[in-house]
């Protein structure tokens, strides 16, 4: 209960649905309400708030969606609300995700006037052709024209790129990230395309409109992007995010050192301890009717579940076997209620450990490099 909370806030409207993307965003030909959707945050906040007490708060994450729609007053009334229902850091991380559209870059002061101290630009590709592909409604002129305006005003700047696209190879990705290196503050977000269920992308590589390269060609690109980045002075924290030291985004360390978050918005989803019990948060997807729902009962949950101990250690450890620095076991154990042997299988440990995928250091668990390029194959065999 003394560690600092985490708190996400969900704005789920975009201007376009990207075709890669799977996560809960809805355009609105009309636009939102906005002051219907400012309101309704605020409300469930407060009803979160008044549950879990006053609590210190570390960051606050203004995710989506797309955040950078919002207007800064309402940025600005849910940081103030923050700061009332908890006590933040003098140093908080208030992140505000953003497209780096002429449209969007236009608000970008207002957003730190409103408290943001950190921006994560989506440009996702500095190569026109890409970005056609991956449906971005700006250019790569528009993406370094944001990125110079965001590092004239905020202190802290990540952005986001794509790779592993089709027809892409090493030496292209190369070339790409170095120009990105060159334009970097101190974090890069540096993901390979992913097929997900349910996007625009799953129907057309069902049916073979286009295809990805192939698994060693991406692996290929993945060592590259390290060894790019660590050029540049920004070294690999987490399977895809990149910083140079002490510029990790603080608020997804919570998540993925399994801390207590709060996640407000529609389809937002939070993990809490209170009472002894792991609490597992998930809120109705579709904003009209979450905030239906937040203004007749103040929340829109839909499920709040205590989590098993076996739960909480299996989750504890596919979020912290991410991190370079790994996981603590008397962690997992106070998170998880559970002793460590029970969490973990421990004759593939050893297993895994003599086949150099897992490594201790420190009393600390980890992955190796090469282990953590190969988690999904690892994590199966080694939790119980």
């Amino acid at each position: 209960m003394n560690e600092p909370l985490a708190l996400y806030l969900h704005w789920p409207f975009c201007a376009a649905k990207c075709p890669y993307c799977d996560f809960n965003s809805h355009v609105r030909e009309a636009g939102p309400d906005h002051a219907r959707f400012r309101a309704a945050l605020l409300r469930e906040l407060a009803h979160e708030a008044a549950r879990v007490g006053r609590r210190p708060l570390a960051s606050v994450f203004f995710g989506g969606g797309t955040p950078s729609l919002m207007e800064p007053e309402t940025v600005a009334a849910l940081l103030e609300a923050a700061r009332t229902h908890f006590d933040a850091a003098p140093d908080w991380e208030v992140t505000l995700e953003a497209n780096p559209t002429s449209v969007e870059a236009g608000k970008l002061r207002g957003f730190r006037e409103a408290g943001v101290n950190r921006l994560s630009l989506g440009v996702q590709s500095l190569d026109e052709e890409a970005l056609r592909f991956l449906g971005r409604r700006h250019d790569a002129t528009e993406a370094v024209a944001a990125l110079e305006t965001a590092r004239a005003l905020f202190p802290r700047l990540s952005f986001d790129l794509i790779y592993a696209r089709p027809g892409q190879g090493e030496a292209a990705w190369r070339a790409e990230l170095r120009k990105a290196l060159a334009l970097a503050a101190d974090h890069l977000s540096l993901y390979q395309l992913t097929i997900e269920p349910g996007t625009r992308f799953h129907t057309e590589h069902a049916r073979g409109a286009f295809s990805l390269p192939e698994d060693d060609d991406a692996a290929r690109m993945y060592e590259a992007t390290a060894e790019e980045a660590a050029r540049f002075g920004l070294h690999a924290y987490e399977i895809s995010n990149y910083a140079v030291p002490g510029a990790q985004s603080r608020h997804n360390l919570a998540y993925w050192r399994y801390g207590d978050y709060l996640g407000i918005g529609a389809g937002a989803h939070q993990r809490l301890l209170l009472d002894g019990a792991m609490l597992a948060t998930r809120r109705h997807r579709a904003p009209e009717e979450w905030a239906a729902r937040v203004e007749r009962d103040g929340h829109a949950a839909v499920e709040d579940t205590a989590l098993s101990p076996q739960e909480r250690g299996r989750e504890a450890m596919l979020m912290g076997l991410r991190l370079a620095e790994g996981v603590d076991p008397a962690r997992v154990e106070r998170r998880a209620g559970l002793p460590f042997a029970e969490v973990v299988d421990p004759a593939m440990l050893v297993a895994l450990t003599e086949e150099s995928w897992l490594e201790w250091e420190g009393g600390r668990l980890r992955a190796t490099p090469e282990g953590r390029a190969r988690l999904d194959s690892i994590l199966p065999v080694l939790l119980r």
